[in-house]
């Protein structure tokens, strides 16, 4: 069999690789938003001499060929043998014709190790004839033996050409260029043993805890060991690792990878917080298989940063999450790296799953299919898949219906490594080839790492209930450390001592740690690095006011160049009167767009940068934005605020794919990686937001208090009751104020989440700025307007936003003569009840508006209320039903104001309570609005 290994030293860091070709629609055109396109990495076709023998040999050809599709499905890649696997037939050569007394020339058919002209340089190939025999061997160990691949359906010719030279050459990156060496081993096998130690400690000093150990899978350890090697080999500068709870301690602890500190553990499973209380007011902390940890690792002088992210128990969510981290990262780095470097060059994504949930969470496919996208590109995740055959009780063929856990990455035409886990040196080579797969094409590569579960899905879980046999096999075999620590003694690179030694004295020093939790007092680790000008939000530095108006010449000159186009644009008929009237509007009053547009671009001038991502959002749903122009005739992209304005800043207008829990996961992450980014995730209608809320519920609301993470994502809702029915009405406001934190106990300013509802396009522009002129973050939902959008009654004047303005939580109308009754009111709902007393020549109602709705403005609310007498009637109006909208919220906030003034508590005007957003038939809604308006003003 052939195992000599030649190496192909890769290209580091900043690689120059021929231009892509146009591929993608122009309005995504990288020249308008200021990223770098990937450039294609491809290799020379077939030459003549080559295809001529192809053609000759065509039985060699397509037994080759079958053994590289085909060859998976016989490699030796499930420990525990359990894989119900037919006979392949297609590897059989005789079926091809093929005898054992013939020689076969190999040109442009095999590859050999010792290559000399590879074909990835040269173009050329063999001209070595080889019989039969010796053909199969090396199709044999190359293609079915301990890793199976799978890379013939991928549908780029180039990554097909590069995996079959690349695999039969047995090429290797530089630090793996003498292959496994015995040092290499040693640091294996001392990551093995350290792991099955620390789970064995673990469960005898903590028998009731629930660690969900490495116990079977411990070989991630080496494979996450080489992938952050070759990372630093290569001139990465930081590695975004999400990963769930199997394994999660193990590798959190171990002190060669992320080093958490043992003693801080021990401290945590004892019941202490893993964070100091004095530092971090209201903090709530989380459990243990949820902890994080950074760390800056050293291979030979090569230095990367390691990252592991917070882990909500709802599997798969983190997936998009580090995706938009690490993109936040690479563009942060990419503007002090030379022109060449692009997206995959500073920063990897790397991904670890269980098998049930990589095929069962539909986040999986979301998240996969941002891969390639122009504005959700990472450079590539690497994905490994810790294959359990089992999804707590339940085994794979109840929990997929494709014959591998990994078969979902098909959908994007992945790569995909099987790796057999109870040989950790071939995942250490699976690794290497998933790393320069994705070093080279800046793609996602899966490695599924196929091995077991030693115990339950937890530890005090009886797993022989529902698999006997699967763990009758596993408790009669040896571990995954005691299997590799008896290959090397066979082979004379350890000895019995030496591996007592190793494994007697870590135990000693978990002992040590232990000892050390009387005494152990936790740090608080947060707002370092890019986040190091934010502050807490509960101290006394935070700002939660600042002033957010501006000069009205900075706001003239924004308005004026976002709609500002080149002299032989061919802009759109239609949009020609878009153009035309914001600017007349500029001498008067601006409608909501513009007053967003004006945000945005005096951000730009500031140096921010305002990323804006999910469906249509550069046109906007309803056609109002207008924040990018495409060309008639060539269908080439402007962005004014980007090429009119000349800002430092940039506006991304990312069109996303049609998901919303992947996509705003991507815009957390994004507000991870870059405080000084406003990111905006706006729904194409605010009922639609659901689809994301288990990433709001675990990622959004609560982060701050778990982890210590702000966010200053925004998310903009369009909401209102205008007749367009169920799904299309309501942002579920009412969800949003139920996760609020906002109560006496807590500061106004450090709620977890705001929530407002701008009536006035003003008071949308402050807020917009105030997210980042903040010296603190907090993720701010918007029940944005839809009905409002191009209304003349909401225009705001340029005052509004000039000089010594602000955010305004409370607008109480002016009344002149006594008043008989206080209508209070948050958004649209104002104007369809100030129109209703207009028509009826009522002035004896006041209109009070609530802006911001969490943190609740009981002060501001309270001031506006004094203006009336103590007895006048206080009633709450809102467009949605009882059961909605912010009227249970308010209510006992509002009661404690009046019942502070000697009054009657808060009254009702809205709709019944209904078990949808809104009714769906015309009528009844038009029937509905008379009443409720009635009701309001009676």
């Amino acid at each position: 069999m052939f195992r000599v290994r030649t190496t192909n030293t890769i290209t580091r860091r900043c690689r120059v690789a021929a231009p892509a070709p146009r591929a993608l629609a122009r309005y995504h055109d990288d020249a308008s938003f200021g990223y770098r396109v990937p450039s294609k990495y491809t290799l020379p076709d077939y030459t003549e001499a080559e295809l001529a023998n192809r053609n000759d040999n065509a039985p060699l050809l397509r037994y080759v060929e079958s053994v590289r599709r085909h060859g998976h499905r016989a490699a030796k890649i499930d420990p525990l043998d359990l894989m119900e696997r037919d006979p392949v037939g297609a590897l059989d050569p005789y079926r091809y014709g093929l005898d054992d007394n013939t020689s076969y020339p190999l040109n442009g058919i095999l590859h050999l190790p010792n290559s000399t002209t590879p074909r990835s340089e040269a173009g050329e190939g063999e001209n070595t004839s080889l019989p039969l025999k010796d053909i199969r061997e090396h199709l044999m160990g190359t293609y079915v033996d301990r890793i199976g691949y799978e890379f013939q359906h991928c549908p780029n010719k180039h990554e097909r050409l590069w995996f079959s030279h690349h695999l039969e050459t047995h090429t290797a990156s530089p630090p793996l260029a003498d292959g496994i060496t015995a040092e290499r081993k040693k640091r294996i096998w001392e990551l093995l043993s350290r792991s099955e130690e620390f789970d064995r400690f673990m469960g005898k000093k903590f028998p009731n805890l629930k660690r969900y150990g490495c116990e079977g899978a411990e070989s991630m350890l080496p494979a996450l060991d080489t992938l952050f090697e070759l990372g630093a080999d290569a001139g990465l500068a930081s590695i975004i690792v999400a990963l769930p709870h199997r394994g999660r301690l193990s590798l959190l602890t171990e002190p060669e990878l992320f080093g958490y500190s043992a003693t801080q553990l021990f401290s945590k499973v004892r019941g202490s917080p893993e964070f100091n209380p004095e530092n971090a007011p209201g903090a709530t902390g989380d459990v243990i298989s949820h902890l994080a940890a950074i760390k800056n690792l050293d291979y030979d002088g090569k230095g990367v940063k390691i990252e592991m992210l917070q882990n909500p128990s709802h599997l798969e969510a983190a997936n998009p999450v580090a995706l938009g981290i690490t993109r936040a990262k690479q563009m942060s780095l990419l503007k002090s790296s030379p022109a060449e470097c692009q997206l995959g060059d500073r920063v990897l994504c790397v991904q670890l799953h269980g098998d049930a949930a990589f095929s069962g969470q539909g986040v999986v496919a979301e998240s996969l299919g941002l891969s390639g996208l122009p504005h959700y590109g990472s450079g590539g995740t690497v994905h490994i898949i810790v294959n359990n055959n089992i999804g707590y009780t339940t085994p794979a063929t109840f929990s997929r219906s494709s014959v591998y856990a990994s078969d979902v990455g098909k959908i994007i035409g992945a790569p995909i490594l099987h790796v057999n886990g109870d040989y950790p040196e071939d995942v250490v080579r699976a690794m290497d080839v998933a790393f320069q797969y994705r070093t080279k094409f800046r793609k996602d590569i899966i490695v599924d790492l196929i091995c077991y579960r030693r115990w339950g899905h937890n530890e005090l879980d009886e797993p022989g209930f529902t698999q006997p046999l699967m763990y009758e096999k596993i408790r009669s075999r040896k571990s995954v450390p005691e299997l590799f620590e008896q290959r090397l003694k066979d082979q004379s690179v350890l000895t019995e001592a030496d591996a007592k030694a190793g494994r007697d004295a870590y135990n000693a020093k978990l002992n040590d740690q232990l000892a050390g939790v009387d005494s152990f007092k936790a740090e608080s680790e947060m707002l370092g690095g890019k986040w190091k000008d934010i502050v807490w939000p509960a101290s006394s530095a935070a700002n939660p006011a600042p002033e957010t108006g501006l000069p009205i010449d900075r706001l003239t000159e924004v308005g004026r160049a976002s709609v500002t186009l080149p002299d032989d644009f061919n802009v759109h008929s239609r949009l020609k009167r878009h153009i035309s009237a914001r600017l007349k509007a500029l001498d008067a009053k601006v409608d909501f767009a513009t007053a967003e547009a004006m945000a945005f671009g005096t951000l730009l001038q500031d140096g921010y940068d305002v990323r804006i991502s999910g469906q249509d959002v550069g046109r906007g749903t309803f056609s109002q934005r207008h924040a990018m122009f495409v060309d008639q005739k060539d269908e080439s992209c402007f962005v004014p605020l980007n090429d009119s304005l000349k800002a430092p800043g940039k506006l991304e207008l990312a069109n996303s794919s049609l998901s919303e829990m992947a996509v705003l996961g991507f815009e957390i992450g994004m507000s991870w990686g870059n405080p000084h980014l406003l990111p905006i995730w706006e729904a194409q209608f605010g009922d639609f937001n659901n689809g994301a809320q288990s990433m709001i519920d675990t990622f959004l609301v609560g982060s701050q208090a778990k982890w210590l993470k702000q966010t200053g994502l925004v998310m903009l809702l369009p909401h209102g009751y205008d007749g367009a029915g169920p799904e299309h009405s309501s942002s579920k406001v009412e969800r949003f104020l139920q996760m609020s934190d906002d109560g006496a106990a807590t500061p106004a300013h450090d709620v977890n989440l705001i929530v407002a509802n701008p009536s006035t396009p003003s008071q949308l522009y402050h807020l917009l700025r105030r997210q980042v002129v903040r010296n603190f973050r907090k993720p701010l939902i918007v029940a944005s307007p839809k009905g409002l959008l191009r209304s003349p009654v909401a225009a705001s004047p340029l005052s509004a936003m000039g000089p010594g303005t602000k955010f305004e939580p409370v607008i109480a109308d002016k009344v002149e003569g006594p008043v008989r009754k206080v209508l209070v009111v948050s958004g649209k709902h104002y104007y369809t009840l100030a129109e209703a007393l207009q028509k009826a020549g009522d002035s004896n109602v006041a209109l009070v508006r609530v802006e911001e709705l969490s943190p609740f403005p009981t002060e501001e609310l309270s001031k506006a209320l004094e203006a009336f007498p103590a007895d006048t009637a206080v009633t709450w109006a809102q467009e949605e039903p009882a059961n909605q909208g912010a009227w249970t919220y308010v209510r006992p906030r509002i009661d404690a104001i009046l019942k502070k003034r000697g009054s009657e508590p808060v009254g009702y005007a809205g709709r019944r309570a209904l078990p949808t957003t809104a009714v769906g038939v015309g009528a009844w809604h038009k029937a509905e609005t008379e009443e409720i308006v009635r009701d309001a003003l009676a």
